[in-house]
């Protein structure tokens, strides 16, 4: 099991399966999400563009290490400038893109392209006993938390039909 150090962070968070998007939710924030899944790799290059128009461009390694308390693992950001990604973005990767609705404490993502249909909210936390707390709103169709199929990485590579079965299980169609 990989250690924290002075270079990451313990990433809490829990994720949740939507029929669909809140249409009654209270939108503060919407942001326009491409992730670029590096082959081979656990890192990510996100390009996130705010809705006026604002870019800021990451680098991110994700660790798996969970643990109680919604803990997925660890996470290293860096930013990065325009140059500094497209540099990066020649690298062989997946893309995966979504438009996150700030719905607090809930970021709430509707994919595209191969995704499109899902819905996934996600909280984040800074203790165990905060995620604990999460009171859940009734848009909220089931938990999946612990489904690795519902993270980035994953569904980066499933295809449709996967992403239908995997939908499936709960319940959901699209």
């Amino acid at each position: 099991m990989p250690t924290p150090h002075k270079y990451s962070r313990i990433e809490r968070e829990r994720r949740f399966l939507l029929a669909g998007f809140p249409h009654h939710a209270k939108v503060t924030q919407i942001r326009h999400i491409i992730d670029r899944y590096i082959d081979g790799t656990t890192l990510r290059l996100r390009q996130q563009t705010d809705e006026n128009g604002a870019t800021i461009f990451k680098f991110t390694q994700k660790v798996a290490s969970r643990a109680a308390g919604a803990q997925q693992g660890f996470i290293t950001n860096m930013y990065l400038t325009a140059d500094e990604f497209a540099i990066l973005a020649q690298l062989p990767a997946r893309l995966l893109s979504k438009t996150r609705y700030s719905v607090p404490p809930f970021g709430i993502d509707v994919f595209e392209g191969t995704a499109q249909g899902l819905v996934l909210a996600e909280a984040e936390f800074e203790s165990a006993a905060e995620a604990d707390t999460l009171l859940l709103p009734p848009f909220i169709a089931c938990e999946v938390s612990d489904d690795d199929r519902f993270t980035g990485g994953r569904l980066v590579c499933a295809s449709r039909q996967e992403l239908e079965s995997w939908l499936a299980d709960y319940g959901i169609g699209i």
